[in-house]
């Protein structure tokens, strides 16, 4: 479904292209003015010289920070973010691990924005973007070299959906995600962000080491 065109535009923007300046505006008007947003995506994992893994299931985000992935492949997994902390859970292991919002380098953290503050000048150096059969990629380029990723990609419709997001991290692997039947504003209530480990599982507090530690 989103194949790419064989046409392709480079277009490095400069602060004077108005219909460049629009486009971002209007992403970021988009998710900036939404409270909460749920869709179904597919996360497929591509690394040097191991195999290409995909899962899916749904994505729910609410202002500020909180975000739930619920995994229906693999079936049971589930990361969640509170808006402190971050809880990841693996039923293969049945094991939960559980670390500080900010000291979290998951490869998940560009999807933050989306119910942050999104301001593309902001937090990245340099643009690119080429045409696709059905929409625009946006390649965008941080501004901080110290962060995991060094490069993010965006499908952008004409509706100004983020449809698909590349993220590649620092040893040149990729996130891919996709996302579908998005909805805006969706009623989330504050249980769905609370996270409560499944009963025996082994629970990792990665923050309460760290607190030791000083």
């Amino acid at each position: 479904m989103l194949a790419l065109s064989f046409m392709l535009l480079v277009l490095p923007p400069m602060p004077g292209e108005a219909g460049f300046d629009k486009l971002l505006q209007s992403v970021e008007n988009r998710y900036n003015r939404a409270r909460t947003l749920q869709a179904s995506f597919e996360l497929t994992y591509i690394a040097p010289s191991r195999p290409r893994r995909t899962e899916s299931g749904e994505l729910y985000l609410r202002k500020p920070g909180r975000m739930r992935w619920n995994y229906s492949n693999p079936a049971g997994k589930v990361f969640l973010s509170d808006g402190k902390y971050i809880y990841f859970y693996s039923p293969g292991a049945n094991r939960v691990e559980k670390m500080k919002l900010k000291e979290s380098d998951d490869m998940r953290a560009p999807l933050a924005f989306l119910l942050g503050r999104l301001d593309f000048n902001r937090d990245f150096r340099e643009f690119r973007v080429r045409a696709d059969t059905t929409g625009q990629w946006i390649t965008a380029l941080p501004k901080s070299d110290r962060l995991p990723y060094r490069q993010v990609e965006f499908l952008v419709t004409a509706a100004f959906e983020i449809r698909q997001l590349k993220v590649t991290a620092q040893d040149n692997s990729v996130m891919e995600y996709r996302f579908e039947r998005e909805a805006l504003n969706p009623p989330l209530g504050d249980a769905l962000f609370k996270f409560q480990p499944p009963p025996g599982a082994e629970v990792v507090d990665a923050t309460a080491s760290a607190e030791a530690e000083r």
